[in-house]
This record gives C-alpha cells, sequence and structure tokens, in this order.
C-alpha cells in the first residue's frame, strides 16, 4: 500500500520543522533508498526517501542502515552538486503525492548555486530528481527516455516539467460532498482507501468535516490488517478494519516499511546471497532424484549377475548383431530376456554382464554417502533460505561470512594491510529479559546458534527448537523456568522458523547438556538425547511486545 497525498500532508511539516539543514552525507541504502544525513534545528537527523514501487516513502528516521560497498551513480550526482548544501524549502504541491526541496550550495569557486529535488511518491512512478535552476535534469535515479514515454521525458537535460495539478478540491478548506462522484474524484489527495474509511465512518453518523478536523489533528499513524496480508495504514483511526496499533508518525512507517525493505538493501550489500543459496538448492534438489534413481538400478545388481551366468552356462557364442536374447532361468524354468550389445559376441556379452554387476554392487556404497550428502546440503541450504527471510543486516553478514568458511563462497572483501590487523568482530546472538527477570537467548543463523548453545549456554540451562523445522537455538538462562518464561521461549522458538506462519507448532525443549555436538557436522547441527514437546502458536504480538521484530 502506497501513501496519499493526504498523508504526504502529514509528513512534509515535519520535515519542515528541521529547516534550513545543511547535507552533510548522502548514502545509497537499496537500489531505490537514499538516506541523507543532515544537521539543522532539531541537531543531526537521517532523512530517507524510497522510491520503491510499494514502500515509497519520505521520512526521518532513527533506524541503522549500512551502505552499499560502492555509491551508485545517482548518489555520486547527488554528492557533487547538493552535498554540502542547504536545504532552504520543502513544498508539497497542493495534496498531491510529490513535493520539491528547494537547496542553495556554494561551488568549488565559491559561487552560489541553487537546486531543486523533487520526491515524487507515485506508486511504481515514484522516482527522485535533481533539477538546476534553469529547469534542465541533471539526473534521477529512475531514468525515462523518451522511447518509453514520449509525454514526460526524465533524462539528463531534458526540460522537467512538474506533474500537472488535478484539479481537484482542498478536502481541508472546501467540504462540500457530490453524493454522485466518489470521494477519490472529488478531493485532492484522498486514496482509494481512505475514501473508503470515510465514507464508512459517515455511514456510522459522522460527519466529513469531522473527520477531515481528525485527520488534521492527527499526529500518528494507525496500522491494521487487511485480511490479504499486506498492512493498511492512515493517519486517522481504521475504523472500518477493527482493532489496529498505533504509532508515532515516523516510527509507524519505519515499522511498516524496515523489514519488508531490508531483503533489497542485504541483497545490495552482501552481494545477493539469496541469489547463490536460491541456486545450490535448485541444484541439490534436482540431483537428490538422479541419484535415488541411481541407486535402485543398483540395488537390483544381481539380475545382471544372472545374465552373465545364462549366457556362460548355455555357452552362447555367436551373438554378434543381436539386441537381446531369451534363455530359460535354472530356478523356475520361466523366459529372462538378456540386454545384449551386438558388437560383441556371447563371452564378451557375458563378461560385461559381470562387470556392470561388480561396478552396480560397489556403487552402491558411494551412491550411499552422496544420497546422504545430498540430503544434508537440501537441508542446510533450506535452513539458509528460511534464516535469510528473517535476517537482518548483521545476520545476513554472517550467514556470507560462514559460507566463505565453508568453502561456497570465494572471500571478495579486500585483505587489510599487514600493520592494521584487525580481528573479526565476535559472534552475538540476541537477548531478551522477561518482566519476571528470566534471561532468553535466541541466535538467528548458524553462527549464532554454534555460539549460543555450545560456547554460552551452561549444561543445566534450558534449550528449545521448532521440531522438524530450521530455526533458531532458543535458551532460557534457568535450569527451572516457569511456565510463561518456558511459553515466551517456545514462542520465539516457533516464530523464529519456518513455522511461524502455522498454528500447534512443537517446540522441543531439555537441558543444554542432553545436547551432542555431530562431528563434522555443519554450524548449528546437534544430536538430541531425552526431550519433551510444547505446543504454540506462534504469536507476533508478544514477539512486539519482547521489543523484538
Amino acid at each position: 500500500m502506497a501513501l496519499d497525498g493526504i498523508l504526504l500532508s502529514k509528513i512534509v511539516p515535519e520535515i519542515q520543522k528541521g529547516l534550513p539543514m545543511r547535507i552533510q552525507k548522502i548514502w545509497d541504502i537499496s537500489a531505490t533508498e537514499i538516506l541523507f544525513q543532515t544537521h539543522g534545528p532539531l541537531g543531526k537527523k537521517q532523512m530517507l526517501i524510497s522510491c520503491h514501487s510499494v514502500y515509497n516513502r519520505f521520512l526521518f528516521t532513527d533506524r541503522s542502515y549500512p551502505a552499499t560497498g560502492e555509491p551508485g551513480n545517482f548518489v555520486m550526482v547527488l554528492r557533487k552538486y547538493i552535498e554540502g548544501g542547504f536545504i532552504e524549502s520543502i513544498r508539497q504541491a497542493e495534496l498531491d503525492r510529490w513535493c520539491v526541496m528547494e537547496i542553495r550550495r556554494r561551488n568549488s569557486i565559491g559561487d552560489l548555486e541553487y537546486w531543486k529535488l523533487y520526491v515524487e511518491l507515485m506508486g511504481k512512478y515514484a522516482n527522485l530528481i535533481l533539477v538546476s535552476s534553469q529547469g534542465k535534469i541533471i539526473d534521477a535515479l529512475k531514468r525515462i527516455p523518451p522511447f518509453e514515454n514520449s509525454r514526460r521525458t526524465i533524462f539528463p537535460g531534458a526540460v522537467f516539467e512538474e506533474t500537472p495539478s488535478q484539479n481537484k478540491k482542498n478536502p481541508f478548506a472546501e467540504q462540500t460532498i457530490d453524493p454522485e462522484l466518489s470521494l477519490t474524484k472529488q478531493f485532492a489527495g484522498f486514496s482509494p482507501f481512505l475514501s473508503s474509511e470515510v465514507e464508512y465512518r459517515m455511514l456510522h453518523g459522522q460527519s466529513f468535516a469531522e473527520i477531515m478536523d481528525e485527520i488534521t489533528r492527527s499526529e500518528n499513524l494507525y496500522v491494521a490488517n487487511s485480511g490479504s496480508g499486506e498492512p493498511v495504514f492512515h493517519c486517522i483511526e481504521l475504523t472500518s478494519k477493527g482493532a489496529c496499533r498505533s504509532y508515532p508518525l515516523f516510527e509507524g512507517f519505519d515499522i511498516l516499511y524496515y523489514h519488508r525493505e531490508e531483503k533489497d538493501r542485504i541483497k545490495a550489500v552482501t552481494g545477493d546471497i539469496y541469489h547463490f543459496v536460491n541456486r545450490q538448492l535448485k541444484h541439490q534438489s534436482q540431483k537428490l532424484p538422479r541419484l535415488l534413481s541411481e541407486m535402485d538400478e543398483a540395488l537390483d545388481c544381481d539380475r545382471w549377475k544372472t545374465y552373465g551366468e545364462l549366457l556362460y552356462a548355455y555357452n552362447v557364442t555367436d551373438t554378434k548383431g543381436m539386441k537381446e536374447i531369451t534363455l530359460q532361468s535354472f530356478e523356475d524354468g520361466s523366459d529372462v530376456t538378456i540386454p545384449l550389445d551386438p558388437r560383441f559376441d556371447g563371452r564378451s556379452n557375458a563378461r560385461r554382464a559381470y562387470q556392470k554387476y561388480t561396478k552396480l554392487k560397489k556403487g552402491q556404497v558411494y551412491l550411499e554417502e552422496q544420497i546422504a550428502i545430498t540430503r544434508d546440503e537440501i537441508a542446510y541450504f533450506s535452513g539458509l533460505l528460511e534464516q535469510l527471510s528473517q535476517a537482518d543486516f548483521k545476520t545476513a553478514s554472517e550467514i556470507r561470512d560462514e559460507l566463505v568458511s565453508l568453502g561456497y563462497l570465494k572471500e571478495t572483501r579486500k585483505k587489510p594491510k599487514k600493520n592494521k590487523k584487525k580481528k573479526d568482530a565476535p559472534v552475538s546472538f540476541t537477548d531478551v529479559t522477561l518482566e519476571n527477570g528470566t534471561v532468553i537467548s535466541f541466535g538467528r543463523n548458524n553462527l549464532q546458534n554454534e555460539q549460543l548453545t555450545w560456547h554460552t549456554a551452561r549444561k543445566n540451562e534450558i534449550w528449545l527448537h521448532a521440531k522438524d523445522y530450521h530455526g533458531s537455538h532458543v535458551v532460557i538462562h534457568s535450569d527451572d523456568p516457569d511456565e510463561t518464561s518456558l511459553r515466551a521461549a517456545a514462542n520465539i522458538a516457533a516464530y523464529y522458523s519456518a513455522g511461524r506462519l502455522s498454528s500447534s507448532v512443537p517446540v522441543i525443549w531439555c537441558p543444554v547438556r542432553n545436547l551432542k555436538k555431530i562431528p563434522g557436522a555443519k554450524p548449528g547441527m546437534v544430536q538430541l538425547g531425552n526431550y519433551r514437546t510444547i505446543y504454540i502458536d506462534p504469536d507476533e504480538d508478544q514477539i512486539f511486545a519482547l521489543g523484538l521484530s
């Protein structure tokens, strides 16, 4: 769900409170997100502009965003023309979904230059465009050449044309409603979702003026489930959707979109390990049926021994040019059809049958090993894929380090200079403290699971894991936890597993001393002794209440 003009009209005044602000640094944190580090009356602020087709937004954020390794072309252009400059004003175009920042900056010889940075948040057409004081486009995050759109070209050197006004009524100033038209068609800034919410409220007795007054006074973002998986949100309570959660405006957007766009940022930072893991999983999944088919043939090797015995017993000699021969079995007298190589005589075909028998017999051991290895690889990469689906930057980076250490990927980072050696950052896991004071720790990748289970947890502490699912190792730092602590830890284990969308997820638990490390196994693998099972419905609200996401 994209934001509408009404919601943008709540965002722009909050940004304006920080004006004038100096642009100190500019980064790209994904293919569609630009982060500005600024300083002004509100102090240091991070201003995020996202031009994602679904998650586009414009806000101050306190979240931590790692920069990509190499800045993109557009960021280099922004650094050249506006880094070090001052944002003097931000203006929204009536109630449309775009606004413009006016920026002044002194060039290398001290002359003042003025620039305009247009922020267009119009769904799949979302864009960020740098324009000179003469109205010429310097560059854009998403270039649109003439052959793609003859009506509006967004390309360096082209004359910039602002998106034309829709000539609709301002709902804050004019509140006369035409019952024959939808609110979206009558009023500027109204999205179909906001229209449906306002119409629902009006059907239940609230006036249009009262609703607009509530929008004017609102400082929060209200979020509710749409029923289709994607959340819906706006700056007024969503009465048509039932229960909803309320957050401060910018914090609400961070909660909504930070993790949804995190996969794109992880790909930019880690070199797209998603693609590598998916490719490996596909390769191993296609390899397993072939191995199983070869194993079936190898287990049926005795028939080739029988073929050779029959060819020798019947003293078959002249078989050149024949593709098969039928002989009677010594055991039950039934006909046995023996495949032949037409290039050879009977004795050579008999010898080849014995050779194939010997090869298949010996191959059974090799195939058993390969099938076991392939199944382990499928389980391993399936687990990595699940971990990546819930990974943050640090977790994804550690997964990459794990793949490098196991030889799946090559180290691409520059080696440190000999005189400036740095120790690798220690692997850490996540800790939460319950209201009763109990501390629970859990890992979000194999390295964290390994560190927690084998190097941090004490033998008498309680270890948990979602049964038959890839997921986190969870440790309750207590040898006798109460039921509340046990259920909270089980909820974490179920939520941070492949079973997070299931119900009645079985979670096994036991003291750490009941675990055994598997020699030669990949990180995070354990062998269980005695354990007990608890069934839990993963509860996202409880996860959020613990400060997790």
